[in-house]
């Protein structure tokens, strides 16, 4: 209950921050708008030429890109407000501030800051998810609800593993830009179906940095080509990185010397 609190409170003073300017507020929320019928229409020009793209048709390719879109307005939301000024954290010293909390460390550098206009993101990339199953004639059932949700979830883990991975490498290498680009440009190939890519590129983005288990699986499920097997599989990833990622970092802590002064 006390991690609750805390996040109720960072939340509570993250969006009084926010609202002090509400004119950039709406602004952020129409440039999200314009940059997903961008996204869509991009999607549009592939299938001017095919039905299918890797075995998936234009309305599930538009429910994997919402899962995208959802994905990426997480990341911008908690993600990476926090990540960059971890950096910041380690350079100056003033971990030490954090670390002298009665909270735990990763939990207040993980979700200190909040930018709520991101959440745009997140609704309209749902949206986009629900309008795709009614193109499809869908009606998902409760427990293909379930399945969705859990795996949604997993690919939430994943994606917040990865980055608390790449940012603790700061603890040694306080220049980390170049691995923040390489995660990005990574991240852009979700926008497809994992089947898209052939040979060793798609073991990569499978096994090496799983781009499957953050899109392509949750879109599997909305649509109602992933069984409970696959799904289970992928809680087992999440849960393997969550794990890689909180050993690293109490590895990293162990290391820290103070840069302050």
């Amino acid at each position: 209950m006390k991690y609750v609190r805390c996040f109720r409170e960072f939340f509570r003073a993250c969006l009084v921050e926010e609202f002090e300017y509400r004119a950039n507020f709406a602004a952020n929320l129409l440039s999200t708008v314009f940059w997903l019928a961008m996204s869509v229409l991009t999607v549009q020009l592939y299938f001017y030429r095919t039905e299918q793209i890797g075995g998936w048709s234009y309305y599930e390719v538009l429910a994997l890109l919402g899962i995208f879109n959802a994905i990426h307005g997480f990341i911008e939301f908690f993600l990476q407000p926090n990540m960059t000024r971890l950096v910041t954290h380690i350079r100056k010293g003033t971990l030490d501030f954090v670390l002298t909390k009665p909270i735990d460390s990763q939990f207040y550098v993980s979700f200190r800051h909040l930018v709520f206009w991101r959440l745009g993101d997140v609704v309209l990339g749902l949206g986009l998810v629900v309008y795709a199953l009614i193109r499809l004639g869908t009606a998902p059932t409760a427990g293909e609800i379930l399945l969705f949700a859990a795996v949604f979830v997993s690919s939430l883990i994943v994606v917040y593993a990865l980055w608390m991975i790449m940012m603790t490498f700061s603890f040694w290498a306080v220049k980390v830009d170049n691995l923040s680009f390489l995660f990005t440009s990574f991240f852009e190939t979700a926008r497809f179906p994992v089947t898209v890519y052939k040979g060793l590129l798609r073991i990569i983005l499978t096994y090496v940095f799983p781009i499957a288990f953050i899109t392509t699986f949750p879109a599997s499920a909305a649509v109602g080509k992933l069984t409970w097997v696959e799904g289970a599989a992928s809680a087992g990833i999440a849960l393997f990185f969550f794990g890689v990622s909180r050993l690293f970092w109490k590895f990293a802590l162990r290391h820290y010397t103070s840069a302050s002064s």
